[in-house]
């Protein structure tokens, strides 16, 4: 199988994305114009929450995608897309008749933006109506979950992508590249974070039952995921620590977890993650220089330095980007590196629920 290293080593980012169009699908709308589809992508949304709003508003610049229908558990919200964004009562679904969609040609796929621990379920549900599914990430509560999704998918013939946006982005691929054709020389360290003081006490991503886990599961997950496409490697041991300062608010869900992977060249990766801290960095260390992206994880603006000097890349709206790149995936079987499949968020799952393991077992060295 052709490794990152072999495949990112064929292109060049170093005038932005537009020279990747003849080998990877583009990820900004201005490099779409040469190269769209015969038709758009006609994309549902489940789940109209913050960020259902947040794709569904930066798909009204998409070139190769648009958004055509809805799920919603919510009746008050539909007079309102429908009229923002020109919904046909046909395509407005809930969550018991998602079924009915087998028998409308009109959506291709169906974007689950749900709480995490209901994707497993809402991920089945839209394969067996026949649809592709995209997952926003995280993509399950554990890795049991994410297999399940995967054989689902597999056993209709769908297609299943995870919400990884950054993989369309200009400032964390122009990294991946500098990396990947050695301009860094040998990585031998990776330091990244990423957390917020998170609100609403009472909100979905607090209660287990619906997220899964906490930080982690949210934000850390960009931590462990940069750690793993900047490696061009898989882990092969975690240990993790969890701290808690605010039992009450904390009670059911993790708030701040350092965690450090372990990679089969000796490269370490020091990653951590909060609820209660605002931070936001990726440091990637070789032999030869290094890259930094600060902010890094965030919808952006991103922005970063090398030891060749300040970054300068194409800023974007991150979901348009992403929503155009994988409509070139589900429509002309593009690929993308770092991929954005079910496999690559199961191994993500896989680490995750190691990490936890690792923290019930008291900073136990978890090999994978």
């Amino acid at each position: 199988m052709t490794s990152r290293r072999d495949f990112l080593q064929k292109i060049t980012l170093s005038t932005g994305l537009a020279s990747l169009a003849p080998t990877l699908l583009s990820a900004t709308p201005a490099t779409n114009s040469a190269q769209q589809p015969a038709r758009k992508l006609r994309v549902a949304i489940m789940g109209l929450g913050s960020y259902g709003t947040r794709v569904a508003k930066a798909m009204k610049d998409c070139q190769s995608a648009e958004l055509v229908g809805i799920v919603t558990g919510s009746p008050e919200k539909i007079p309102v897309w429908k009229k923002e964004y020109n919904i046909p009562d046909k395509n407005v679904y809930n969550y018991e008749t998602v079924g009915q969609m087998k028998n409308n040609p009109d959506i291709d796929v169906v974007y689950v933006i749900t709480p995490n621990s209901l994707h497993a379920k809402h991920v089945m549900q839209v394969a067996a109506a026949g649809k592709h599914v995209i997952c926003e990430k995280p993509m399950a509560d554990t890795a049991a979950n994410a297999r399940k999704m995967i054989a689902a998918c597999e056993k209709a013939g769908v297609k299943l992508l995870i919400g990884y946006r950054l993989h369309f982005e200009p400032y964390t691929r122009k990294v991946i590249e500098m990396i990947q054709a050695g301009e860094m020389g040998k990585l031998n360290y990776i330091d990244n974070y990423q957390g917020f003081k998170i609100g609403d006490p009472t909100q979905w991503r607090l209660k287990k039952s619906l997220a899964g886990g906490g930080a982690l599961m949210d934000v850390g997950i960009y931590c462990l995921n940069a750690a793993r496409y900047l490696s061009n490697e898989e882990p092969i041991w975690v240990t993790a620590q969890e701290t808690k300062t605010d039992p009450v608010k904390f009670a059911e869900v993790d708030e701040t977890i350092q965690f450090q992977l372990g990679f089969p060249s000796g490269l370490v990766a020091s990653c951590a993650t909060s609820y209660n801290i605002r931070f936001e960095r990726l440091y990637a260390q070789g032999d030869k220089g290094f890259a930094e992206l600060s902010p890094a994880y965030g919808y952006g603006p991103i922005k970063g330095r090398t030891h060749k000097g300040p970054l300068d890349e194409p800023v974007v709206t991150h979901q348009t980007a992403q929503m155009d790149g994988m409509a070139d995936i589900i429509l002309n079987n593009k690929t993308i590196d770092p991929p954005v499949d079910g496999q690559e968020g199961l191994k993500d799952m896989i680490v995750l629920d190691a990490i936890y393991e690792s923290i019930r077992k008291g900073s136990a060295k978890m090999k994978l």
